[in-house]
């Protein structure tokens, strides 16, 4: 019995100790500043909301990752099968200049912005930053589907693109 009862509140522990998963951007997250390909400021929340009723697909990236440039050709290939999504690529570069200099070099079809708060800031800080490439998806509705992906080719990922 007393098995049994410790077995419970191990359960019990280890399932509230788990981390909620969030379904929106918290509004720092939202309301943090990007920079686009033109040096033009734009918060997170108008980023999303250009892509309002479609699938989005968020991949955190930079251009000195090697894992993230090996990537590349998988997240073509999701372009691929999945032409209606919208793709939106975050940079982590070190400098808004390495950043455009990396869009000229590799093929990146998508929306770009570079991150300039970087992995500390609002949106780093919301999604609990630690590694890159790091994939994000939101449904039509705009809610997340998909918090935390390292891999273009996690079934979840690949079924909440449908």
């Amino acid at each position: 019995m007393r098995l049994f009862i410790l077995s419970f509140l191990l359960s019990f522990f280890v399932a509230s100790c788990q981390k909620q998963v969030p379904q929106i951007f918290s509004e720092s997250a939202l309301a943090d500043i990007f920079l686009d390909k033109e040096g033009s400021e734009i918060p997170l929340k108008k980023i999303l909301d250009q892509q309002k009723g479609s699938v989005i697909f968020i991949a955190f990236w930079a251009s000195w990752c090697k894992d993230c440039l090996e990537s590349i050709p998988s997240i073509e290939q999701l372009k691929k099968t999945h032409p209606e999504v919208s793709f939106i690529y975050l940079s982590l570069d070190k400098s808004e200049k390495k950043w455009l200099r990396a869009l000229d070099r590799y093929p990146l079809i998508g929306t770009h912005y570079y991150m300039k708060s970087g992995w500390k800031g609002p949106t780093g800080k919301f999604i609990d930053l630690d590694w890159i490439p790091r994939y994000m998806v939101l449904d039509k509705d705009g809610f997340i589907s998909i918090f935390n992906s390292t891999d273009t080719q996690n079934i979840k990922l690949l079924n909440a693109l449908k």
